[in-house]
């Protein structure tokens, strides 16, 4: 976890849609048109959650994502790693041994044991990563449900069933006359 890119605030955010009581299968371009952001930037992070076992696609008109298990035995930690892979916090390159006072090799006293500031970060992203695992989808989920107004949910499930129903007119052939 080299870095937190935009697309696990991207990611957390659209899961989040996907919290409520019996959702329907919600679109990539809907989570994303819901929010204001890129609609290409969400479809390249789905597929991501769906291998990683967070998200579950279905097909059809009226297809979409769905959470793959429950928000609360979902982790930070794992959509994290799930969007930007299980990458290092801190690169360690062994600078400790180059220092101009040294002839080639280094004393030993200068590399023997683990690297000093590579100890730091590692206990830094362990921290991290155990801060991360601690909290659950579900806590976020339960954290915006206390601070929106009680019918927020409803205007969402309102929102995107016109989204479905537009989208189902536009597929549905037209009726014909007896």
């Amino acid at each position: 976890m080299a870095h937190l890119t935009v697309s696990v605030e991207y990611g957390i955010h659209c899961l989040l849609w996907l919290t409520g009581p019996d959702r329907a299968p919600v679109s990539s371009r809907d989570l994303a048109d819901l929010q204001g952001i890129s609609a290409s930037f969400v479809a390249k992070i789905f597929p991501k959650l769906e291998k990683a076992g967070i998200v579950r696609a279905s097909e059809g008109v009226r297809g979409g994502y769905v959470l793959a298990k429950s928000p609360g035995d979902i982790s930070v930690l794992e959509i994290v790693d799930a969007i930007e892979g299980r990458k290092p916090l801190f690169d360690c390159r062994e600078i400790r041994g180059r220092c101009a006072l040294f002839g080639n090799p280094p004393p030993s006293w200068a590399t023997a044991g683990a690297c000093a500031v590579h100890a730091v970060m590692l206990r830094a992203e362990k921290a991290m990563r155990d801060a991360l695992a601690s909290q659950s989808l579900g806590d976020i989920a339960g954290t915006v449900e206390r601070k929106a107004p009680p019918d927020f949910s409803e205007q969402i499930g309102d929102w995107l069933d016109v989204r479905d129903a537009a989208r189902a007119r536009r597929t549905d052939p037209p009726a014909r006359d007896a």
